[in-house]
């Protein structure tokens, strides 16, 4: 059952429509959850206005806020929407000032409107997306312009042929999670499974390895184990879609098909060389989506962001 006391919605003022207002609201109605509001403002230039005194500085900044914070309010007039707390926070790096935000509020969840990253851009600056589903202890709903209407469907991605403990909890919470929300929607829960492809390199080194012998093994594997998880949570079997491919791929395929309003999806928080140039499975889903995406951590999960 979802119980949320409080939601924090992220706001950014380079839209021109904000999603994340418009799905908190509709979370707050259900859920009765108050709404924190937040906006993250910088500007470079104003930190290299050499000139001014260090007084001076902190005056242009103490405006800027205060003109953010004036257009913030009209912006929730428009939006219905009286939240407990506003917050405009002067900060360079947005996703730091989101997740301590969260934190000391007790946020139960973080909702922020996605935008489709340059890829180049991707792999060599790392968006503020994607440092909040890596390091944000708090689930993150990341919300496109997409519609949650009654009796929808919600995708819970999940990795019925793990044998690694940890991702078999996350396995649980994600589908937990979905069904929550599917109950809280009146929607329908569907578990999407991805299973791998046999390397190329493995039939080339090794001329006599049976590749279709291998891809059956694998599919009729991943085929049991999603029927005895299935069983646990009493969905039926067109419920469950187990299909070849990365993840990334199947999950945004069955996601088009079923035309999903939310994917649940599970992030490990992976960070240093790997993230940058490997990235995360939830990332690239969420590139792939026309759906809203919620990203959750494992329990246990450690914030590697120092205290403020």
């Amino acid at each position: 059952m979802i119980n949320y006391n409080t939601l924090l919605a992220v706001v950014d003022d380079e839209r021109d429509t904000q999603p994340a207002l418009s799905r908190a609201a509709e979370l707050a109605a259900h859920t009765q959850a108050g709404i924190i509001v937040m906006m993250v403002v910088y500007d470079f230039s104003y930190e290299m206005t050499t000139m001014l005194s260090a007084d001076e500085r902190e005056a242009m900044r103490s405006a800027v806020i205060k003109e953010r914070t004036g257009w913030l309010n009209a912006l929730l007039a428009s939006y219905h929407i009286e939240p407990e707390q506003l917050i405009v926070q002067w900060h360079s790096r947005n996703y730091e000032a989101i997740i301590r935000t969260a934190v000391s509020q007790q946020a139960d969840i973080v909702i922020k409107a996605s935008r489709k990253s340059d890829d180049l851009a991707s792999v060599i600056f790392t968006p503020t997306d994607w440092h909040l589903m890596r390091k944000c202890p708090t689930p993150v709903l990341m919300v496109k312009e997409h519609a949650w209407p009654p009796q929808g469907n919600i995708i819970a991605a999940v990795n019925v042929g793990t044998e690694d403990s940890e991702h078999a909890q996350l396995n649980e919470k994600i589908t937990d999670i979905a069904k929550d929300y599917a109950d809280l929607l009146t929607g329908s829960v569907h578990l999407v499974n991805a299973y791998p492809i046999a390397p190329v390199s493995i039939a080339i080194e090794i001329p006599e390895f049976d590749t279709q012998a291998y891809h059956h093994a694998v599919r009729e594997h991943h085929l049991q184990e999603m029927q005895a998880y299935r069983s646990r949570y009493q969905l039926d079997d067109d419920h469950c879609h187990v299909h070849e491919g990365l993840p990334e791929t199947v999950v945004a395929s069955m996601a088009d098909q079923l035309d999903a309003e939310l994917v649940v999806i599970g992030t490990v928080g992976r960070v240093g060389l790997s993230a940058a140039f490997i990235g995360n499975t939830a990332e690239q889903v969420i590139d792939n989506l026309d759906c809203d995406v919620l990203a959750v951590k494992p329990d246990g999960f450690v914030c590697p962001l120092s205290p403020a």
